[in-house]
């Protein structure tokens, strides 16, 4: 198989990974790519979707994989449909769930999922009153895109309006906060799961938790997420099925009775309240870094499981994973996340530890290379050191010995990840 997958990152780099060691790629091409994953195929610089549909059908390309949310958006899925491509994602009126905070609060309030009491809105007056019905802390968001910033945890009355006013007046996240959600806070833990879809059918990978505060004890901004592991104790089989019952097959049922079947990665953001799932967002992609840690943990071959769910026969496969434990953690430039960071070389020490050098790796984000092959950090997240293990301690303490392999001006990181299953 040829295979092509869009975007830049941590999470693109560890599918291409994944794909590389599996027999049945051939060629394995990233369009943009970082300065990393050309190790592992060719960087392709077109950027217009309908060139990249071409640049597929001339060179043969069985599977594309689409990694971020903002081709999804964009309806990259359906212009390569329409060329009669395979492709892996949902279509432009799916990706709503992500796109529209608005649509996928209605969506999950029409359809019955359990979700936190809520008003959406775009007048001022409005979101006030309903925040002063509300107990701090108070949970405000963006209606659209925001990279994974757009979500405001206000700890008080007043700091929900001041926020509420700067994303209504566009000074926060411009258009994208020109409608927003204002929604009970939920006091439980929070979870990372991923549903592989075809648009009938589901495969549930096991549940993942992620650390999106900066520093460690959860303290600091949100970010895009500083560390993940997976499985997490914290997930039995009961409340498997809950969500399998109460959310994805729900979901599923609901888009295609929308008219718009949903294929491509469901990530369900969970609060576990009292032992019940309550979703909190979906996302139409893998999160970033959970899915660095879940391509390690799969032992069916990645192409299998992808191609399957492009092709609506993911009721033909059995998915088999690693009885294994994953952590990563998250090296980050000096100035994340609050501006961007000037490059920085990155020097990785020779591994001489057997056990190190078997069961860690690096997935490659933030990263630039120059014509002697040198990688440097661009800013922002960097880069993942994963660790594997029998158990979480072992695979957590093994991630952090890479992490200290690794050496770039202003390296930054959190020294707590998987604390809450330890």
């Amino acid at each position: 198989m040829n295979i092509l997958i869009l975007g830049s990152g941590g999470r693109e780099y560890s599918i291409g990974r994944a794909l590389k060691k599996d027999e049945a790629v051939d060629k394995l091409y990233f369009a943009p790519g970082n300065g990393a994953t050309n190790e592992l195929g060719e960087n392709l610089s077109i950027k217009d979707y309908h060139d990249l549909a071409d640049f597929a059908i001339a060179n043969n390309i069985d599977l594309t994989i689409v990694g971020p949310e903002a081709p999804l958006v964009d309806g990259v899925v359906d212009i390569f449909k329409a060329k009669g491509l395979t492709i892996f994602g949902p279509s432009k009126e799916a990706a709503q769930l992500e796109g529209s905070k608005v649509y996928m609060k209605n969506f999950l309030a029409k359809y019955e999922i359990p979700t936190a009491r809520y008003i959406e809105t775009g007048l001022i007056e409005e979101a006030f009153k309903f925040i002063m019905t509300l107990e701090a802390p108070i949970v405000v968001k963006a209606d659209g895109l925001c990279g994974g910033k757009g979500v405001i945890i206000a700890m008080s009355h007043d700091e929900a309006k001041k926020a509420v006013s700067e994303m209504l007046s566009g000074k926060s996240f411009g258009d994208a906060g020109k409608k927003v959600i204002v929604e009970e806070f939920l006091d439980g833990y929070e979870l990372s799961m991923f549903a592989i879809c075809d648009g009938d059918d589901f495969i549930l990978l096991q549940a993942a938790q992620d650390h999106k505060r900066l520093l460690d004890g959860d303290q600091g901004p949100n970010t895009g997420g500083m560390g993940a592991y997976a499985p997490t104790p914290l997930v039995d089989d009961a409340l498997y099925e809950k969500v399998k019952d109460r959310v994805i097959r729900p979901t599923l049922n609901g888009m295609k009775a929308e008219g718009a079947p949903f294929e491509g990665v469901l990530f369900i953001g969970i609060m576990v309240v009292n032992g019940e799932p309550i979703t909190l967002e979906f996302n139409v992609r893998f999160g970033d870094p959970e899915c660095e840690i879940l391509m390690p943990l799969l032992k069916t071959p990645a192409s299998e499981l992808f191609y399957k769910a492009a092709t609506k026969q993911l009721d033909t496969l059995n998915v088999e994973f690693s009885d294994e434990y994953a952590v990563g953690v998250v090296m980050a430039s000096k100035d994340y996340p609050y501006s961007s960071t000037p490059p920085a070389e990155i020097v990785v020490d020779e591994i001489v530890h057997e056990d190190i050098r078997a069961n860690t790796h690096i997935s490659y984000a933030g990263v630039s290379s120059d014509d002697e092959g040198k990688l440097y950090a661009d800013g922002g997240r960097v880069l993942v050191c994963v660790g594997l293990g029998e158990s979480i301690q072992k695979a957590r303490d093994r991630a952090y010995a890479l992490c200290g392999q690794v050496h770039f001006a202003g390296k930054k990181l959190r020294t707590d990840i998987a604390y809450q299953a330890l």
